[in-house]
């Protein structure tokens, strides 16, 4: 039972300090938020720009 605390004792240490895996994850996850709000920020401004053009169209006259 000793022997296996102390082991445990050991390899406490070197599982948290192993943070490979957490720092993946993180970027990822800031990955996906920054391609999510680009993708909600693009669809408004290009509705804006959409409704903006539309505006100038139909200001200018038809000449065919």
């Amino acid at each position: 039972m000793k022997n296996l605390l102390i082991n445990l004792k050991n390899k406490v240490p070197t599982f948290f300090k192993k943070e490979q895996g957490a720092t993946m994850v993180e970027y990822a996850i800031m990955l996906a938020l920054i391609a999510i709000v680009s993708i909600a920020m693009i669809q408004i401004l290009g509705q804006k720009v959409n409704n903006t053009f539309s505006t100038i169209q139909s200001a200018m006259p038809n000449n065919g």
